[in-house]
């Protein structure tokens, strides 16, 4: 690697990870990256890429897995679009992610010298690419005991990487180990995870991708280190399930759906815009000490149901609560024939109880149904109410909720109502 090219690569780590204090990046009080975590590169997100990624600071992208059988690594390569990655424009961290490990760790043992290569290796496939690495990221499902040992990983990694740097991601729980500050210490920065998802105990009870008040300690906690470090808030949710009798059963993710047993109670857990807005407001506001970022997981694209859409995701970076903003919309495709859209035009998700009220005068009412869940009743005296007690609707989205037919051509109005039910 040449020299300039090194001096480059420091040039971008600093703006990226180390922020507004490292020069270059003063207009931006707080950067914000995202993650591209896909395995698979298709066409929504290739579209994703191209279409909302100006906004980011930078992206991290999965590159490769590795998994241990007895002490061996099983390796996943995932091969990221670089032409795509090249045109966003954006800074491009690498992600390689390393399953649970016992140890013993050495610096000159088979697995780190596996591991320190496979890092050398895809730093190179992506220079081949055209792409510039910004920072290679370590994301290992490592035990709280073994952190001594993950240091003696991240040492030769980050030799053998040079000047690239090398950065990790963290848990809270971490945080509290003696073990942690040598490691940290070690890399070029972490990236502290407050999202998770506990194993619930029973159906009824609470389930949260993320705790504002944990978070806040966490970062406070993260910050006393004086180590560059960013946080990584959530986007997505999962589909948890129970048993007829509320025991839990498993979660599916997104791209992991799953064969439910019959009678299994289904609930969708997802990331809360408002206290994730809250958070951005308030750590853009005054950044705590060595903050140098957030990185959003996961990058919104087309068909991924369990992740926020971009517009959502878009005032959450911006510190703004998202609000969904229902209109209803009547067509006349036929004479005498009536179709209702609602839409939601907002950048907030919409997912309450609501009616839809219908009405005209001067025709007679011949036929009428509902459709996506939404059932008509009060059918007399020209009005027909279309009501659903969940409906949900993402920004963007439109549905048609129903039609009429009249015996004439009539002005039709249409009037919405929320209905403060408990969603089930």
């Amino acid at each position: 690697m040449s020299r300039r090219l090194s001096l480059v690569l420091l040039a971008v780590f600093a703006m990226v990870c180390l922020g507004p204090q490292a020069g270059g990046c003063a207009e931006i009080s707080l950067p914000q990256a995202a993650y591209v975590w896909q395995r698979s590169w298709t066409e929504p997100l290739r579209a994703a890429l191209a279409g909302h990624t100006a906004g980011f600071s930078s992206l991290v992208v999965l590159n490769a897995e590795v998994a241990w059988r007895q002490q061996r690594p099983e390796l996943v390569r995932v091969s990221p679009d670089w032409t795509a990655l090249r045109a966003c424009g954006r800074p491009v961290g690498l992600a390689l992610r390393i399953g649970s490990f016992r140890g013993p760790f050495a610096a000159d043992d088979p697995q780190t010298a596996f591991l320190a290569g496979l890092a050398a290796a895809l730093l190179a496939e992506a220079r081949s690419g055209s792409v510039a690495v910004a920072e290679l990221q370590l994301d290992f499902d490592c035990a709280e005991s073994k952190l001594d040992g993950y240091r003696v990983w991240v040492e030769a990694i980050r030799r053998r990487i040079a000047p690239t740097p090398l950065t990790i991601t963290a848990l809270p729980s971490w945080l509290k180990q003696a073990a942690f500050k040598p490691l940290v210490s070690a890399a070029d920065g972490f990236v502290l995870q407050v999202h998770s998802l506990e194993k619930p105990k029973h159906a009824g009870a609470p389930v949260v991708l993320c705790d504002p008040a944990a978070a806040r300690q966490a970062v406070g906690r993260a910050a006393s280190f004086g180590v560059p470090f960013r946080v990584a808030l959530p986007t997505y949710g999962y589909v948890v399930g129970f048993d007829h009798e509320g025991r839990f059963l498993g979660l599916s993710a997104e791209g992991s759906a799953r064969n439910w047993p019959d009678g299994a109670q289904l609930r969708e857990v997802r990331a809360d815009p408002a206290a994730m807005a809250a958070l951005v407001a308030e750590w853009t506001a005054a950044p705590p000490a060595s903050l140098r970022g957030i990185i959003w997981y996961r990058l919104p694209m087309a068909g991924d149901r369990l992740n926020w859409r971009w517009p959502t995701l878009a005032a959450v970076m911006a510190g703004k609560v998202p609000r969904s903003f229902l209109r209803v919309e009547v067509r006349h495709p036929q004479p005498g024939l009536v179709e209702v859209d609602l839409a939601n035009a907002g950048d907030g998700d919409y997912a309450k109880a609501i009616e839809v009220a219908v009405r005209w005068q001067g025709a007679r009412l011949v036929a009428c149904d509902g459709l996506r869940g939404f059932e008509p009743n009060d059918t007399e005296n020209g009005v027909v109410k279309f009501s659903r007690a969940a409906c949900h609707l993402e920004p963007g989205e439109r549905q048609t909720v129903g039609w009429l037919r009249l015996d004439k051509e009539a002005v039709v109005r249409c009037e919405l109502e929320e209905r403060h039910e408990p969603e089930r």
